[in-house]
């Protein structure tokens, strides 16, 4: 009796830690992300660039290099904004943002 029970606490323990451990995967629409860049960051960043400040670009390497080179840290700038970059809390939500963050990242791995 007391094997069984160790064993159903074993299958019990095994079973919580898988499903409260897991982290969801977030799904980004990059197509989704192209569109919300194209209407929002484009006339600053067309092609990977920066007109304000040539030197933190969009590019992989300036990414690495200002460690905007994740997906939290690229939705932390679009959110909050800094520097000469505006906040775009309030005028896109949480799905663009996580969108548009994905698809800077990808352009950026892909080289624009």
């Amino acid at each position: 009796m007391s094997r069984l029970i160790a064993i159903v606490l074993t299958l019990f323990a095994l079973v919580t830690v898988t499903f409260t451990t897991s982290t969801p995967v977030y799904a980004a629409d990059l197509a989704a992300g192209a569109g919300i860049f194209t209407g929002n960051c484009a006339s600053c960043h067309l092609g990977g660039r920066n007109v304000i400040m040539a030197d933190k670009t969009l590019k992989k390497d300036a990414l690495k290099k200002y460690e905007m080179n994740s997906i939290e840290a690229i939705t932390k700038q679009v959110t909050n904004g800094k520097g000469a970059m505006p906040a775009f809390r309030g005028r896109l939500d949480q799905e663009q943002i996580n969108n548009v963050a994905a698809y800077v990242l990808d352009k950026a791995e892909k080289g624009w």
